[in-house]
């Protein structure tokens, strides 16, 4: 018995290679998310990625960040409960909360300034230099989130380590 493939919908072209028409934003970008990555534990990092990434609904830099979050050891189980972390909080850490808090605060800036009680857990959970990194992560990503998205990046096609190097 044969099985068919699903018929999938058509990938979408992007709307401009912005990192060949702006090659020193481009350059500058890794370099400064090279710069935020200092200090600040990987998978952390990676959930904060994905968690931007979902709130500013950045296929492209989902795809990336959940296989760099699986190669860098992350669950499966974590990498789909992020979108409801509020009703899933026992599957992170109380500093990984206070990260993904700060995320959303950060992220979603329009609905507000980022309240003192979410800069206060996070405060509590990181010093002052990993806190400054992480702060500045957050912003990188949703920068990133913002070149792809608005040049409709094609999601799919990446391997992690994809890009390692490209800060030097």
């Amino acid at each position: 018995m044969t099985h068919n493939a699903p018929e999938y919908a058509t990938e979408h072209t992007p709307r401009l290679p912005w990192a060949r028409h702006a090659p020193e934003v481009y350059k500058a970008m890794v370099r400064l998310d090279a710069a935020a990555r200092q200090g600040v534990d990987p998978v952390l990092l990676e959930l904060v990625k994905i968690r931007a990434s979902q709130l500013n609904h950045c296929a492209f830099c989902l795809d990336m960040h959940t296989k760099d979050a699986l190669a860098a050891g992350e669950s499966v189980e974590r990498i789909v409960q992020l979108s409801a972390w509020e009703e899933s909080r026992h599957f992170y850490t109380d500093k990984e909360l206070a990260a993904i808090e700060l995320t959303e605060a950060i992220t979603v800036l329009t609905d507000g300034f980022v309240p003192d009680e979410v800069y206060a857990r996070a405060a509590k959970q990181f010093e002052e230099a990993e806190l400054a990194q992480l702060i500045a992560a957050i912003t990188v990503i949703n920068a990133w989130n913002r070149f792809a998205v608005t040049t409709r990046m094609v999601p799919g096609h990446y391997t992690p380590g994809q890009y390692e190097g490209l800060a030097k």
